[in-house]
């Protein structure tokens, strides 16, 4: 699989589309998307204690930022975080005029996290879509919302948008634990906290039914793979910035392993009983000069989608851009027998490990990219439960 794929991306930046597409489509084999397999254990995640307040709005504008000094070491810096084109101090987020920014909390049986909620103004109690966003290593809710800008978009469209915080007690860099075995499964660890903030929200505001979605960035990104494979019912569709495949690790050591030299292609049987019972709609996001989370990650996230539900091989298109000013881009694009986009795969090329087409104020961004977040917004829309 990984051969295939490294000869479909040399060909592309070679500029020969449609050989690229002819080994990407010989690399799949006629197999895209697993069959589903047997759930996994009950859910754990209800409930125990819900706060809240509002917190006010802020003034948009950057943030100090430095980037000299001594670095962490690699026993301290913790997986999967950032090293993208701004770095330093995490942003506080503007919050668009009319819109509200709440500040809450969500525990259950597997630990407390806080989460912040961006409710748009043209929100008046309408079923709308709910988003939920996962920050890297060292960042937090407000810096990734500046730097995603996901609240304007959702202050355009009239959606809501979640933003979990990883606790400093359960990582010291505040990372998404996505490389230990209990946080890989349903009912259990991280997944059955983010899961419950997701359901917490939608029992209190009126999300549209099956148009729930989870994304997020780096160890983040990994962690929004892991809740698109465990709780495939409640989530829609996926995105995942420079992110890892579901099992790619098991503990710290072969988390280090994954993001260096990319993860194994983990079948999802073999993942830690996970319960994964089908794979969901996914857009994944990686720039080709990442050298925090290898970029043959985002191939290995693709292995892991592999195998078609009937069989049949799906339809691959490829395109090529530019950003004005900025990287150029390949979208592979691949669709059922019916037309529907299964998975998109963008390679920014030039891109490292920061979310493409993000905002500076916020840290780990590079404006220079395609805009991932209005195309995630883009790829949500068009894929929801029905």
């Amino acid at each position: 699989m990984h051969r295939g794929m490294a000869e479909a991306t040399r060909l592309t930046r070679q500029g020969h589309l449609e050989e690229a597409t002819a080994a990407i489509q010989r690399t799949l084999g006629g197999k895209f998307f697993p069959a589903s397999s047997p759930g996994g254990p009950g859910d754990t995640d209800v409930p125990i204690d819900v706060t809240s307040r509002l917190v006010k709005q802020t003034p948009k504008g950057p943030a100090g930022r430095h980037t000299g000094g001594r670095g962490p070491t690699l026993l301290t810096r913790g997986v999967g975080k950032p090293s993208g084109t701004r770095v330093g101090r995490a942003a506080s987020a503007g919050v668009p005029e009319g819109g509200r920014f709440v500040e809450r909390s969500y525990t259950n049986s597997a630990g407390t996290r806080s989460y912040k909620l961006y409710i748009p103004s043209g929100y008046t109690g309408q079923a709308v879509p709910l988003i939920v966003m996962l920050h890297g290593c060292t960042q937090n809710p407000d810096d990734f919302a500046t730097g995603t800008r996901m609240n304007e978009i959702a202050e355009e469209r009239t959606f809501l948008v979640a933003y979990p915080a990883q606790a400093g007690n359960a990582n010291m860099q505040k990372c998404w634990n996505w490389f230990q075995a209990v946080d890989q499964q349903r009912g259990r660890g991280e997944p059955s906290i983010i899961a419950g903030i997701t359901k917490q929200i939608a029992s209190e505001y009126d999300v549209a039914e099956g148009r729930v979605y989870v994304a997020g960035m780096s160890a983040g990104g990994a962690m929004a793979a892991i809740l698109g494979a465990t709780y495939p019912d409640l989530y829609a569709a996926v995105g995942v910035h420079s992110g890892l495949a579901p099992g790619a690790a098991t503990d710290l050591s072969s988390a280090f392993t994954a993001m260096r030299q990319g993860g194994p292609v983990v079948a999802r049987r073999d993942v830690p009983d996970g319960g994964y019972r089908e794979v969901l709609p996914t857009i994944i996001f990686h720039g080709d000069g990442d050298t925090t989370v290898h970029p043959r990650n985002g191939d290995r996230l693709l292995a892991h989608l592999e195998g078609g539900k009937n069989g049949s091989s799906p339809r691959v298109t490829t395109r090529r851009g530019r950003v004005q000013g900025g990287y150029e881009y390949t979208r592979f694009t691949y669709q059922d027998a019916e037309g529907r986009d299964l998975v998109e795969r963008w390679s920014v090329h030039g891109l490292g490990h920061a979310w493409s087409g993000g905002s500076y104020p916020g840290s780990y961004t590079d404006p220079r990219g395609p805009d991932a977040s209005a195309e995630m917004v883009r790829f949500f829309g068009q894929n929801h439960k029905r």
